[in-house]
């Protein structure tokens, strides 16, 4: 009689450990296919309007009526993309590099580059541990703590952010802390000098006297405004 006892706990014991077990469901191959096919929709449809939106606005001017529908069209889709970016990330937090690769992660971080501040600011300590986990590529990074810099009214700190300036109808780098001293920083995270960064992504020239006049400018203009 105790032999079946202790024979019937130790199945009971086991029966509990498998069932514990199959509740650990590894992602299915077919799970990582519909994710990446998610993105992939996703990433089309923010970044085809933004191309044909470009391409116009260098025929017919930034603020042209022709530039405005791909802009308006732009604004509709990342509307729905943001709500299935934020789907994801909070169902399971940010999706193994293994999983979505780089290509998936570009995708969700110019969605949220591109949504409010408040959500930017909410997703970026995970954007962090993404970071440390090897999951995410610092320069993805480095581009979201400098546009919620820049829109925060702060010295940006590895120069990635242009902004356009209706004064003077061109783009320009929004001042950078401590210009002189960038390149280090940037290299510190394995990031390319800063003149070769602006010319290969918007073949703009870096001129170091020009930004650090610049920032002293903006610090003097900020300092202004703070005594007023």
């Amino acid at each position: 009689m105790i032999r079946l006892l202790l024979l019937f706990f130790l199945i009971s014991i086991l029966s509990c450990g498998d069932t514990s077990e199959s509740k650990k469901k590894p992602v299915t191959e077919e799970q990582t296919e519909n994710l990446i096919g998610v993105l992939d929709t996703i990433w089309q449809k923010e970044q085809t309007p933004l191309r044909l939106r470009d391409s116009l606005m260098q025929i017919y001017g930034t603020e042209s009526k022709e530039a405005e529908v791909y802009q308006k069209e732009y604004r509709k889709n990342h509307a729905v993309n943001i709500v299935k970016i934020k789907e994801i990330l909070n169902r399971s937090g940010w999706p193994e590099l293994t999983l979505i690769g780089e290509q998936g992660n570009l995708t969700i971080c110019n969605v949220l580059q591109h949504t409010d501040l408040a959500t930017r600011e909410q997703y970026l300590p995970m954007m962090k541990k993404a970071v440390l986990d090897k999951k995410l590529a610092p320069r993805l990074l480095v581009r979201a703590e400098d546009r919620i810099a820049t829109d925060k009214g702060e010295l940006q700190i590895y120069g990635g952010q242009m902004k356009y300036y209706p004064e003077t109808k061109s783009f320009n780098l929004w001042p950078v802390y401590d210009p002189a001293n960038i390149d280090e920083r940037r290299a510190k995270i394995g990031l390319e000098p800063i003149a070769v960064f602006l010319k290969r992504r918007f073949d703009f020239e870096w001129n170091l006297e020009e930004q650090m006049e610049r920032t002293r400018a903006f610090e003097a203009n900020r300092l202004a405004s703070q005594n007023q």
